[in-house]
């Protein structure tokens, strides 16, 4: 699936990805290929993505993500 992170600033991560584990609102999620679609918004926390076996972190303030048609969109608050 593609994940695309940005912030007001700029445009941290765009890629493959095999999951991603956001810090939603109402506790911590996880997305993987074919997802079902929706829209959460999260809060203060460590969003962590595997991109070809290496995990990568990174804090966020808060944000919304969006799910659609295995496109994941972040926008977050570092």
């Amino acid at each position: 699936m593609y994940l695309e992170i940005l912030s007001a600033e700029e445009k941290i991560f765009s890629g493959e990805v095999d999951s991603v584990i956001f810090p939603g609102s109402e506790g911590q999620f996880q997305v993987l290929n074919n997802h079902a679609p929706i829209v959460s918004s999260l809060s203060s926390g460590k969003i962590d993505y595997i991109e070809k076996t290496k995990k990568h972190t990174i804090d966020v303030k808060g944000g919304i993500v969006e799910v659609l048609d295995n496109k994941v969109n972040a926008l977050i608050e570092k």
